[in-house]
């Protein structure tokens, strides 16, 4: 998942995905970039643009995780940033095939994802009847129960 609310995002997710596929990411595909309202950050954030990404990677989740994070630093996001303020830049690894890992350092499936609309709805473009590994939910069925407000 890309997301991010400084600078020019489509400039930024296509620079992201070059670097991605760079790193070692392979067949991606990006989703169109949906614009929402910040959530669970400060008043007065601005909006956010969101895009969700697919490939394919031979290498750990961990190793990929550590990609994503340089590749954030190298768009200036500063590596103490909290989770809510702005960025230009945020790479989150929603799913990893079926795989469910709990660590302190990485949790897959994210954890929020299957009650964000901001994920769901670029997430469904690329794979509507992908499933989340813990909950077994599609992610088409998980859109299609939320609120309209989240």
């Amino acid at each position: 998942m890309l997301g991010g609310n400084l600078g020019d995002s489509e400039k930024i997710f296509a620079r992201a995905l070059e670097k991605l596929a760079s790193g070692g990411c392979r067949e991606l595909k990006m989703s169109r970039i949906h614009r929402s309202a910040a959530v669970d950050c400060v008043p007065g954030t601005p909006d956010f643009s969101d895009a969700a990404a697919t490939g394919e990677w031979d290498g750990s989740p961990f190793a990929l995780l550590r990609l994503c994070q340089e590749i954030e630093r190298e768009a200036g996001r500063p590596a103490d940033h909290s989770s809510r303020e702005s960025r230009t830049l945020d790479l989150d690894i929603i799913l990893f095939g079926d795989a469910v890992i709990d660590t302190p350092e990485l949790k897959v499936p994210h954890p929020r994802a299957q009650i964000r609309r901001f994920v769901l709805e670029p997430l469904s473009e690329l794979l509507p009847a992908a499933r989340f590994p813990d909950s077994g939910r599609k992610i088409e069925e998980c859109l299609g129960i939320l609120p309209p407000e989240v």
